[in-house]
């Protein structure tokens, strides 16, 4: 598994991932308006799949980045703000649920009620259940291959260009 730090990196790629998330779905045409009933049930995908994990550590990294940027202005505030930071964590948790509500909504933007029941049943049949276990693995497996075709093929281009410019008269 990918490990990150707490910090604004940390952040942008929870944002990054929920909107990949919700763009990775095969769409209708988004309504503009979706319904209560819409929204609990995009909110029960959400919460089935797995989704909403990916907005656990969202608070505690940004109540980390703000720490640490007081730390940087004033390092004797270490303690203080090692302790505030810790009760923002508690008060803030339950605030996760805000951004839940707001990727639910975007969810069922994107679907009827019916599809969104029919997903919902999906994840929780077997197979659904299976690829919400194995997903995360594929996808972190997935990346890494594609990260070494990558370099792979850098390399390639990079030696490509060197034949290229050698022919050129440039001799690198």
């Amino acid at each position: 598994m990918i490990k990150i730090q707490y910090g604004a990196s940390l952040v942008r790629l929870s944002v990054i991932v929920a909107l990949l998330l919700v763009a990775g779905f095969p769409a209708t045409a988004q309504q503009k308006t979706p319904t209560k009933a819409q929204i609990d049930i995009a909110r029960e995908v959400i919460v089935i799949k797995g989704v909403h994990k990916i907005f656990d550590a969202v608070i505690p990294g940004v109540i980390e980045q703000d720490k640490n940027t007081l730390l940087s202005q004033n390092p004797g505030l270490q303690k203080d703000l090692t302790d505030i930071s810790l009760q923002l964590r508690t008060e803030y948790a339950p605030r996760v649920n805000d951004v839940i509500t707001q990727v639910a909504t975007i969810y069922a933007g994107y679907f009827t009620e019916q599809e969104l029941k029919d997903l919902l049943a999906f994840y929780k049949s077997p197979l659904g259940q299976k690829f919400t276990t194995q997903e995360p693995e594929a996808l972190d497996r997935g990346m890494r291959s594609g990260q070494d075709w990558a370099i792979k093929f850098s390399d390639e281009v990079m030696s490509r260009m060197r034949v290229e410019l050698k022919k050129k008269g440039h001799d690198l």
